[in-house]
Formats: structure tokens, C-alpha cells, sequence
């Protein structure tokens, strides 16, 4: 199934997926997917969409009640900040990054929100800190080959596949030789 109309060329943008390659050495990144929410000259920013912190939301900001979502852990870069990605167009101030896809937006009117259960909280999605590439930083990264660009991220790729398999799963989306990757043991050893 060629799900992504992949090809060689496909340069990041804004709402891309960064799937890494399976031995990529940083530990911050293995078996990681990324959505891109900004590429340009200054440099390059997403969240990592499949590694969960462990901590609710209302663990987090006090001012939130029975609202139990899982906060994931969207980089090693300033790991004291919230931030949120989501598809509910009618979030006040949200950055548009593609196919229904949002980062951020009004805060206030989003514990409101939360406050009288007019949210699904299934729409949403919370990060403590971010990946982030300084300018041509991910660039150069990916001429290492260290990550494989998936164009199109959709809300059901980003918020309905299971996180523990996401990796794979879009790998396998791909088709091809990424097929293939998505079988590699994480330990090349016990190969």
C-alpha cells in the first residue's frame, strides 16, 4: 500500500512525520515518529508522538479536574514546558500544520473547555518539551540518513493508531524497503 505516495525526494515540512531510522544511536529519538509543526531557514520543531511521560495532565496543572489524559514526553529540549497539538478547529489561536492538524492555541479557553467537558479528550494530544534542529541542523541529519520523511500526517495517523506500535505501523504504511525496517530487532545482535 503506497499510503504516503513516498518518494526518495520528499523534502520536511510542516506536517511531516520524522520516523527514525531503526539503529539511529541518540536514545532521545530511538523508534521514534516525530510531526514536524514548523521547517523553514531558522531551523525546525515537532513533537515526538509515541513516548509517553507517565503523568496525567491534572498531575500537571492543578487547575485541571478529571481529566486524565497521558502528557508525552515531545523532546529532550525544554522538558519544563507544556505544549499541546490537536484537531478541534473551533481552539481560539491554533497554528494550522496541515490536514487538521493544530499546535497550540488558547489556553484559557481550552481549560474552559476541559472544565465543562466540552472537549474529547482523545482530540488532543500534550507534550512536555520538544524536539527542536537549530538552522540546516535537520538537514544535515537527514543526509546521515537518520530519519525517513513521511509526507501527510492526518489526525487519525496522529491520534487513533496505537502509540506503542506507531513506529512500526507507519513504517509499514510505506511500503517497500521500510516494510523491511519495520522488522529490524531494536538490538542488531539478536538478529
Amino acid at each position: 500500500m503506497d499510503y504516503f505516495k513516498f518518494n526518495n525526494s520528499h523534502k520536511p515540512t510542516k506536517g511531516s512525520f520524522l520516523i527514525s531510522e531503526p539503529f539511529l544511536p541518540d536514545p532521545n529519538f530511538e523508534r521514534t515518529v516525530i510531526l514536524l509543526c514548523e521547517h523553514n531557514e531558522e531551523g525546525s520543531f515537532g513533537f515526538v508522538l509515541n513516548k509517553i511521560s507517565g503523568v496525567a495532565l491534572e498531575d500537571i496543572i492543578e487547575d485541571i479536574k478529571n481529566f486524565e489524559e497521558k502528557v508525552y514526553i515531545g523532546g529532550p529540549v525544554q522538558q519544563d514546558t507544556l505544549h499541546f497539538i490537536h484537531r478541534a478547529d473551533y481552539l481560539e489561536g491554533g497554528v494550522d500544520i496541515g490536514n487538521g492538524l493544530y499546535w497550540g492555541g488558547n489556553f484559557e479557553q481550552l481549560l474552559v473547555l476541559i472544565d465543562t467537558k466540552q472537549i474529547k479528550p482523545e482530540d488532543f494530544r500534550f507534550f512536555v518539551g520538544y524536539s527542536g534542529w537549530s538552522s540546516g541542523q535537520l538537514v544535515e541529519e537527514l543526509e546521515a540518513n537518520s530519519w525517513i520523511v513521511a509526507p501527510n500526517a492526518t489526525p487519525d495517523l496522529v491520534f487513533d493508531l496505537d502509540n506503542e506500535a506507531l513506529w512500526k505501523t507507519l513504517l509499514k504504511l510505506l511500503g517497500g524497503r521500510f516494510s523491511i525496517y519495520s522488522n529490524y530487532p531494536t538490538d542488531p545482535r539478536l538478529n
